[in-house]
């Protein structure tokens, strides 16, 4: 096996649930069979404090923080759901919070973030980097990177804990992929308890930084970033998660945006859940992938953040040829 610098163990994984659990949910399991047929299951961060799985992450990191640099407070890139995470964990713990944000950030999103109590700084995706360093630099701040900090990527992994109690049987469990923070942790969490489960990363087509990086052997800017699932449009990924994803990942599918689109609309009408179209990418995945995939499969609901004018907008789309969903 692949030796990782500050590899993530499963005991980490076990340390972090004990650390955040009075600050974080223990999400649901539920079928998904109005979608995604029998014998499939959706594990629901969307249903998450702030809205999303990140939350995990950015309390395990900040609850570990040193005193001064808890004295001098945290700073973040975010295109919003680690943002509101890290405000909200940083609130909790009466820390100074900074999160430097795209500025076609959505604005639930920017407004879940203000509502914590952290200051937000508005940047054009080409800066989105350099501002972060800059303004990192400037005020002394931490950074609490939004996926490449062990800390992030074991509180990330407790979601594979719950997966695995709730579910001792499962034999898929398919995941939303951005920097590959969240599918790095569930995979250490879950193959290391059970081998033979199959963990599949599910990537947007027009955001493929994780994929092309495999492809490439290192990290490699991605050649889109287009696409509608912003949580999934990181603008690079990091060694330390594709080492982690080399070692424990059985395969990174890619998903069109008009699969997203009809999963997150299928979500709303079959299932009456609400999953903003990074969380809701894993079900597209599945959907266009399940003929390869064991059943019981768990697929994970990564994020809810969703403005109503664009979840309408997303009601109205046309059914995607060939992908159906069970109960139209």
């Amino acid at each position: 096996m692949e030796v990782l610098t500050q590899p993530v163990s499963l005991a980490d994984i076990r340390q972090a649930a004990e650390r955040i659990r009075p600050f974080v949910l223990a999400t649901p399991l539920v079928s998904g069979e109005s979608v995604t047929g029998p014998g499939s299951w959706f594990k629901l961060e969307n249903l998450q404090r702030t809205g999303s799985f990140k939350v995990r992450g950015a309390v395990n990191a900040v609850l570990q923080l040193s005193d001064d640099q808890r004295r001098r407070g945290v700073i973040t890139l975010s295109a919003g759901n680690h943002g509101a995470a890290l405000a909200y964990a940083a609130q909790a713990q009466g820390i100074p919070c900074v999160v430097v944000v795209r500025e076609d950030a959505s604005m639930a999103k920017l407004d879940a973030i203000r509502r914590y109590g952290a200051e937000v700084v508005l940047v054009p995706l080409p800066d989105w980097q350099a501002r972060l360093e800059g303004e990192q630099q400037r005020r002394g701040l931490h950074l609490v990177h939004p996926f490449d900090d062990p800390a992030v990527i074991a509180g990330q992994g407790t979601v594979g804990l719950e997966v695995i109690e709730a579910m001792p049987e499962v034999r898929t469990v398919i995941v939303p992929v951005g920097g590959g923070g969240l599918i790095a942790g569930i995979a250490c969490a879950i193959k290391e308890q059970r081998s033979t489960v199959r963990v599949v990363g599910i990537e947007p087509e027009a955001a493929p930084a994780v994929s092309e990086s495999l492809a490439a052997g290192a990290p490699v800017p991605p050649s889109r970033l287009d696409t509608i699932a912003d949580a999934l449009a990181p603008p690079y990924t990091r060694p330390r998660n594709l080492a982690m994803i080399r070692r424990y990942v059985d395969g990174v599918r890619l998903v069109g945006d008009e699969s997203i689109r009809h999963a997150v609309k299928a979500l709303a009408l079959s299932s009456k859940l609400v999953a903003e179209p990074g969380g809701a990418a894993s079900v597209a995945g599945f959907l266009l992938n399940e003929s390869e995939l064991e059943r019981p499969a768990v697929i994970v609901i990564s994020g809810g953040n969703l403005d109503g004018a664009r979840l309408a907008s997303m009601l109205v789309e046309k059914k995607i040829p060939g992908v159906g969903t069970p109960g139209d």
